[in-house]
């Protein structure tokens, strides 16, 4: 028998880069599909990720966190997440807990306060201070801004995520369920695969290189005579310098890079696994718009 007091929703993850809004996605839905990285600036994309129980369902949005952009790339991330907070029902500004509030907190909270939409504030990574610490990080927040709820939590420990998902559902209204209840993202294994692989270059890359980078599956292929999935893709970057770093010593950098993500992939896809993977310099991508619109960077209507 249906659920008669089925709730759903679009629920915004916001916050300044590198708080673990794509820590706390991966941790809801239980499975990988937002990629993760020490790096700021990682999502470049809303990365969308649906968590369905029996009593409702709630569509996550991992947006780009928000930063002052130093090219078009970075003016699309920042739009991305801003517009995002006008379409949701349900925003959760996310924190680190071991940093005070800053100007880029209270830029983030007055985009909030533009919108008249209830917001949680989340503050993750609570396993790295002390309860001290926790109750001054608490207070300081505050005072910033009128959020409906203040929940402290470890999206990386895993910590308190039952009482974050109760109180979504609690804020959440009776509505439809817009995706089946096995589907835990709406975005094409292409995309996805183009993460994984990028994520292994924000992993293993340092300086420049990770946010010079731009992955794009020309070929994604079943061989049902080899029970394979066949994939090339191709790793861009913007000087040839940085393709000789991806390469590395006899191609040792591409070949850690293809093996960390096929292992993923398999994983995330069920299928054996072939990944061949090529690099190309393409100058100042994150500057042409012809480019950006190549990679999906294309603004939301």
């Amino acid at each position: 028998m249906a659920n008669s007091h089925f709730k759903s929703g679009f629920v915004a993850l916001v916050g300044r880069p590198n708080v673990g809004k794509s820590t706390l996605l991966n941790a809801i839905l239980g499975q990988k599909v937002a990629i993760m990285s020490d790096k700021p600036q990682t999502t470049r994309n809303r990365i969308q990720g649906v968590y369905t129980v029996p009593e409702g369902q709630a569509v996550f949005l991992d947006t780009p966190g928000i930063h002052k952009p130093h090219h078009k790339l970075g003016d699309y991330m920042v739009r991305t997440a801003t517009n995002t907070l006008k379409e949701v029902d349900l925003i959760c500004m996310l924190v680190d807990a071991s940093e005070k509030p800053g100007p880029g907190d209270q830029f983030v909270v007055e985009q909030i306060q533009k919108v008249n939409t209830p917001a949680f504030l989340i503050i993750n990574k609570i396993d790295t201070i002390s309860q001290e610490k926790l109750l001054e990080s608490i207070d300081a927040y505050k005072n910033m801004g009128a959020f409906q709820e203040i929940i402290p939590i470890s999206a990386l420990k895993r910590e308190n995520l039952d009482r974050f998902r109760k109180l979504i559902f609690d804020y959440l209204e009776e509505g439809p369920k817009y995706y089946p209840d096995d589907q835990i993202t709406d975005h094409p294994e292409r995309f996805v695969v183009a993460e994984l692989i990028r994520e292994k270059v924000l992993h293993l890359t340092r300086e420049e290189i990770p946010h010079s980078v731009a992955v794009e599956v020309e070929q994604m292929q079943y061989r049902e005579d080899k029970d394979l999935l066949s994939i090339n893709a191709v790793i861009y970057t913007e000087r040839s310098s940085q393709k000789a770093i991806l390469i590395g010593k006899s191609g040792s950098m591409l070949k850690e890079i293809g093996k960390r993500a096929r292992i993923d992939i398999e994983n995330l896809l069920g299928s054996k696994t072939y990944l061949e993977l090529w690099i190309k310099v393409k100058e100042d991508w994150r500057n042409r718009d012809t480019m950006l619109r190549n990679f999906g960077f294309t603004d939301q209507e």
